[in-house]
C-alpha cells in the first residue's frame, strides 16, 4: 500500500497553517508558493481538509486558511483519511474465487484474505490514531513548544536561526 502525493501534501499545508500565527490568515496562494505545488492541486487538496473539520477556510481580501481545532486534537489518521479516505489494503476483486472456481476452499480462502488485511487495516488506523500532529512536530523541532510565524513575510528557518540566536 503507497499513500498518494496528496498525503503529503496535506501534512505539509496542516505544518504550515500550525506554525502560522494564530490572528493571520495564511492565503492558499502563499502555501502553494511556499510548497511550490499547483494552486489548482492544492486547493483539492485543502477542499478536502475543511470537509474534514481540519481546517478552515475564510474567503475575501482578509481571509484565509487556519486550522479548524488544535494540533494536539488532530489525529494523523484523520489526515491520511480525509485524502485517501477509510484505510483498506486489500481490494478484495474476488480473483481467488476465480482461481477456485467450484472449489471448496474458495470461499474458506476469501474469509482467511479479509479477515487478514482486515486486521492489518485495524492495526494501521490504530497506529495512526495515536499519534498527533502536535507529537510529530515537537519531536521535529525536538521542542514542546511549536514555533509560531507570520508565513506571508518569513519563513521558518529564518524565525528559527533568530530564537536559536536569542539563545546563545
Amino acid at each position: 500500500m503507497q499513500l498518494t502525493k496528496g498525503v503529503e501534501q496535506a501534512i505539509c499545508i496542516i505544518v504550515i497553517l500550525s506554525t502560522q500565527d494564530k490572528n493571520v490568515p495564511l492565503s492558499s496562494n502563499e502555501i502553494s508558493r511556499r510548497l511550490e505545488v499547483s494552486p489548482s492541486y492544492l486547493k483539492k487538496i485543502i477542499r478536502k481538509l475543511v470537509v474534514k473539520q481540519i481546517i478552515t477556510s475564510v474567503p475575501g481580501n482578509n481571509g484565509g486558511l487556519s486550522l479548524a481545532k488544535s494540533v494536539d486534537k488532530i489525529k494523523n489518521l484523520e489526515i491520511i483519511e480525509a485524502m485517501e479516505g477509510r484505510i483498506s489494503m486489500f481490494p478484495d476483486t474476488g480473483l481467488i474465487e476465480k482461481a477456485f472456481k467450484d472449489g471448496e476452499y474458495a470461499e474458506k480462502g476469501m474469509d482467511v484474505l479479509r479477515r487478514m488485511f482486515s486486521q492489518a487495516d485495524e492495526l494501521l488506523m490504530e497506529f495512526f490514531s495515536r499519534q498527533t500532529v502536535a507529537d510529530l512536530l515537537k519531536e521535529s523541532f525536538g521542542t514542546t513548544e511549536i514555533p509560531t510565524l507570520n508565513w506571508n513575510s518569513a519563513s521558518l528557518s529564518e524565525v528559527l536561526r533568530k530564537k536559536k540566536g536569542e539563545k546563545e
